[in-house]
């Protein structure tokens, strides 16, 4: 593999490119103000006014007009700071006017608190742990005795996402797990950067906390497939099987340079967010067949965090590459399974053919007739590959026998 080095600004003892010493190539503010600022000043205050054959208040005509005093350079300098003095409050009437707009078209009215996780509980049956970066939402079922097969949802939609498949392995007798990415969902939205450390940190810490010490199956769905490679890098021994699903693995990204400023990145999303919800439906093929599916992604984006957490998420990992810890995954002996839908418009499936190279002991179940989701569109097909997968890869003594359940 080649890596790819950034060149960083090294300390040069105060010598400059050429050897030249640093006190000439960077002169003082003094200097840099005679230099620059001065002579322009000077121009702008003692610039040479225009006569139409006017002289004095007298009314006389063809006279020169009486010649102006000039003034010190100080006076131009003073002028000068003057402007700088304008600008600079111009700039914080400027900030102050957009941050109250972000803040009148914001939609993000709620809070998640106690009383808001309450209510989940009742509602949902979900369960909540605190972990280091906050409240984590989750929800597990099937026998505690069961093999253990983990859900790891994609960049933005929370756990509901995995729906179909939630239910038909704890239909089937597995135990199940799925959970909430801090920043969407019903988890916390913490203040920090949301680095792919913190989800491997996030995972690791829920495993803990539900006393999982055995090697688990782990699944990823498109974003998923970069937390689940990550993590199985980090925690090799805790990972028995890797399941993808029309997986994104992450690579460097720079964004535009006003995305990295906090203000005015809000400012942006706050614009693109209106599509965010209405967007989801591109990952199906036939989205006519999924009404509602836009507003359930849109209770999330009422909760006051969500959408800092996906600029959070975005500036934090402009340089995260994936594809270090894909090649040491793909050299592991664990049995890998990829599931791809073959009209996948977010992360076509001619990607696979790469993802396929880098994991060369891994199966490939192309799904025809599907999108980004092919466990909503083509259930049978998904969840049929995946049980075979789970009754040919898990020890004998934890193999399933309760017939699969009908898709």
């Amino acid at each position: 593999m080649v890596a790819v080095v950034f060149p960083m600004d090294a300390a040069d003892g105060g010598r400059c490119a050429g050897g030249i010493p640093a006190h000439r190539m960077y002169p003082s503010s003094l200097q840099l103000a005679e230099r620059t600022i001065l002579p322009v000043a000077t121009l702008l205050v003692n610039r040479p006014t225009t006569s139409s054959g006017t002289a004095g208040s007298s009314g006389r005509t063809g006279g020169a007009a009486p010649p102006v005093k000039p003034k010190s350079r100080w006076d131009a300098v003073l002028r000068v700071a003057r402007l700088f003095a304008v600008l600079w409050v111009a700039k914080l009437v400027l900030t102050a006017g957009l941050y109250g707009l972000t803040r009148v078209i914001d939609v993000e009215k709620l809070v998640i608190d106690d009383s808001t996780r309450q209510v989940v509980r009742a509602t949902t049956g979900g369960s909540f742990v605190r972990l280091r970066d906050g409240w984590t939402h989750y929800e597990m079922a099937g026998p505690a005795s069961a093999p253990l097969v983990v859900l790891a949802a994609g960049a933005s939609v929370p756990g509901y996402i995995w729906q179909p498949t939630f239910d038909s392995l704890k239909q089937a007798g597995y135990r199940v797990l799925r959970y909430d990415y801090f920043g969407r969902g019903w988890s916390d939205r913490p203040k920090i950067p949301l680095t792919q450390e913190v989800y491997v940190h996030q995972l690791a810490g829920l495993l803990d906390s539900l006393g999982v010490t055995t090697p688990i199956t782990l699944a990823g769905l498109s974003y998923g497939g970069t937390v689940i490679t990550s993590f199985a890098a980090m925690h090799p021994a805790r990972v028995g099987a890797l399941v993808y699903v029309a997986p994104a693995i992450r690579r460097p990204r720079q964004l535009p340079w006003y995305i990295e400023m906090d203000l005015i990145g809000d400012l942006v999303y706050q614009w693109q967010a209106r599509n965010w919800a209405s967007g989801q439906l591109d990952d199906f093929l036939n989205p006519e067949k999924f009404p509602g599916w836009d507003d359930r992604y849109r209770v999330q984006m009422q909760y006051k965090g969500f959408r800092r957490s996906r600029l959070s998420f975005a500036q934090a990992n402009q340089t995260t590459d994936t594809q270090i810890a894909l090649s040491e995954v793909g050299q592991h002996a664990r049995p890998v399974l990829v599931i791809w839908g073959k009209q996948d418009q977010a992360v076509p499936f001619e990607l696979s053919v790469a993802l396929m190279a880098a994991l060369p002991r891994a199966t490939l179940v192309p799904v025809d007739s599907s999108g980004h989701l092919p466990h909503w569109e083509q259930p049978a097909v998904t969840h049929g590959a995946l049980f075979a997968f789970l009754r040919a890869n898990l020890p004998a003594d934890m193999r399933i026998t309760k017939p699969e359940p009908l898709p």
